[in-house]
């Protein structure tokens, strides 16, 4: 008798628990309410001290050593170029300076950024603050292939497996984006920023594919010389 009383209590216990704890989760739910806050990340590089900048040619990096694009009238390089320097006026208050012609000592970027002193003379016959340099690899790759899939015959109702040809086109785009005093040759920030997008068939358009990547990074460079803003999501409590 006492052993049934004692079970009949537990479990009367166990049920105020469980609706105790129902009622507190919905308290909670009731007590809280999810925000979104937009929060501002500094720039990498603090343009007080600056002035002017001059984008000079960035590097091609690529199995052809030339910076079109084999079968496509596509200026790489100068696509490169004419995004970064709308950016900059978008994004900055620096004057952009055109830095016409430039004979490089070397074309191995490593060794073109320890060459400070090839950086100095650059800037002062610029007459320029800060000089943008860094490499551009713009990689089209045929990633096409036999595929498994599953599929249920019409004739017998069963479920088959069978090799599906899918054509795709991958484009991916690497960039070394330096940042060099004018002044004394010294490189103030240097990053690498990559994006790789893919599309179904084989004849995706190539300036299409390349803007696209320099979309999905442009947060990411903006974000080197402006300050910008994020959104996340907190939970206040009432």
């Amino acid at each position: 008798m006492n052993d049934r009383r004692s079970r009949v209590f537990g479990l009367v216990g166990l049920g105020v628990l469980a609706v105790t704890s129902l009622a507190v989760a919905e308290w909670a739910a009731a007590a809280s309410v999810e925000v979104k806050l937009k929060l501002p990340v500094r720039a990498r590089l603090d343009l007080t001290p600056y002035r002017t900048v001059a984008p000079v040619p960035f590097i091609m990096v690529s199995r052809e050593g030339e910076g079109r694009i084999p079968g496509r009238d596509i200026d790489v390089q100068g696509e490169f170029e004419r995004y970064l320097i709308k950016l900059l006026r978008r994004e900055t208050d620096l004057k952009v300076i055109d830095p016409g012609p430039v004979d490089f000592p070397t074309y191995d970027l490593d060794m073109l950024a320890r060459d400070k002193d090839f950086w100095r003379a650059l800037g002062e016959r610029l007459q320029t603050d800060l000089l943008l340099t860094g490499s551009l690899d713009f990689d089209i790759q045929d990633r096409s292939g036999y595929r498994t899939e599953e599929y249920v015959s019409p004739f017998d109702g069963r479920t088959y497996r069978r090799q599906v040809l899918v054509e795709e086109t991958g484009f991916e785009y690497d960039i070394v984006l330096q940042v060099i005093d004018g002044r004394s040759g010294e490189v103030l920030y240097s990053d690498n920023f990559k994006d790789f997008k893919e599309y179904e068939g084989e004849s995706a358009d190539p300036l299409v594919g390349m803007f696209q990547n320099l979309y999905s990074l442009e947060d990411r460079i903006v974000g080197v010389f402006a300050q910008k803003e994020v959104e996340a999501a907190r939970i206040l409590f009432n």
